[in-house]
């Protein structure tokens, strides 16, 4: 028909293109009907985006539903996806009116893309502090299996807990060849260098990967016996009490610290055992990692020999105690002072006897025995309970 001149443009709406599609019925808009899985907020409004602006399946949807989606989006909840709906407020901050609001809204429901998770209603919460506040409408974020059979989605379950189980991979393709535009690929080029047979596997070389990393697990300072799930979960059980207990190595993950105290785990050490161990390296520095110190200090002492004769002053940390010049005056002015303590404790007393006596806690455990009050005033309570604690389990030195 003829347009009329002058006359207002038509009100009437695009034909869908589809026509073969039918909105959702209001029977199956709710969370326990609905075919359409749940969603979080960025997939949800992917999803939308695609819905409106690509496949333009409903022939009302338009620019305007997508800026009412864009404000839900932004207030949805990340993990379940719901949101309240506010017809007010959504009104206001999209500078639209009520009526335009419900209209699209009611629009993403027949898409697919929203489901009821609770019906508002006028009756009064009786709130304190509020004269009346209604029920809200809550909405929860859905998308509708045309999206997911569009984009290829294996789609496990049924109905809102729906999930995507798998999507499709695309195939990898001659880049260089789609843009010169051959079809194909190039023939691989043969070199001048003679093939040879199959490599010979003998015996001694079976399960070679498996060897290997035996190898570079000795080779850190770990185990080498293969480790059950039991026992990586007590590993970490141990790990967690023990990293409170040392401060220099709170900075470290429990998974990476139980891997790094695994050696120190097979030698039937306790949580106490462990953390007495660590505290006796007496480190006044934060390592920047500490599960790589650990590992780097206990295989330097599975590799040194007992027997080697090194000097104090080029390994500090590792010296002998016996070696030390300034523990070896202590210990000769401490045989030189009489049975009532003639000569007075220092401080630098203390201060040595607590440094270097941690690798002789059998004689600090006999002290103990002899005269507890003695004891803990000159080596201090953490190196007697370590101490005391070696002795009372039987542990004795190889």
């Amino acid at each position: 028909m003829p347009r009329i001149p002058g006359a207002a443009p038509s009100r009437v709406s695009h034909p869908c293109p589809d026509p073969r599609w039918q909105p959702v019925p209001a029977s199956i808009q709710e969370v326990a009907a609905t075919a359409a899985r749940h969603a979080q907020p960025r997939a949800w409004l992917r999803a939308v985006v695609w819905l409106v602006e690509e496949a333009r399946i409903h022939p009302k949807a338009g620019e305007t539903t997508l800026r009412i989606a864009r404000e839900l989006a932004r207030r949805m909840d990340y993990i379940e996806g719901t949101v309240l709906y506010d017809l007010n407020g959504t009104a206001a901050r999209c500078a639209l009116s009520r009526a335009t609001v419900k209209r699209h809204v009611a629009y993403l429901r027949e898409l697919g893309c929203l489901a009821w998770a609770r019906h508002g209603s006028r009756r009064n919460l009786r709130l304190p502090g509020r004269a009346y506040a209604g029920t809200a409408t809550v909405y929860a974020a859905t998308i509708p299996y045309a999206y997911d059979r569009a984009h290829g989605h294996r789609v496990g379950g049924q109905g809102f807990r729906a999930r995507v189980v798998g999507v499709p991979v695309p195939p990898a393709g001659n880049t260089g060849a789609e843009r010169t535009g051959r079809r194909g690929r190039e023939p691989q080029s043969l070199d001048a260098r003679p093939r040879t047979g199959a490599v010979e596997v003998r015996e001694r070389l079976k399960d070679t990967p498996r060897r290997r990393a035996r190898a570079r697990t000795t080779r850190r300072g770990g185990s080498s016996a293969p480790r059950s799930p039991m026992q990586v979960a007590a590993d970490i059980r141990i790990a967690a009490r023990v990293r409170p207990l040392v401060p220099w190595t709170q900075s470290e993950g429990l998974r990476r610290l139980a891997y790094a105290l695994r050696p120190l785990i097979d030698e039937g050490l306790s949580t106490h055992d462990v953390a007495a161990e660590l505290t006796s390296w007496w480190l006044t520095w934060r390592p920047a990692n500490p599960a790589a110190y650990i590992t780097a200090r206990l295989r330097d002492r599975a590799s040194a020999s007992p027997h080697d004769d090194l000097p104090a002053d080029a390994h500090p940390q590792a010296a002998d105690p016996t070696g030390n010049a300034a523990w070896q005056a202590w210990l000769q002015q401490r045989a030189e002072t009489t049975e009532f303590g003639e000569k007075q404790r220092t401080d630098d007393d203390r201060r040595y006897a607590r440094l270097y006596s941690w690798d002789r806690w059998e004689e600090v455990a006999a002290h103990y025995a002899t005269d507890p009050d003695d004891a803990l005033d000159l080596y201090g309570t953490r190196l007697c309970g370590y101490a005391v604690k070696r002795a009372s389990s039987g542990w004795r030195r190889p």
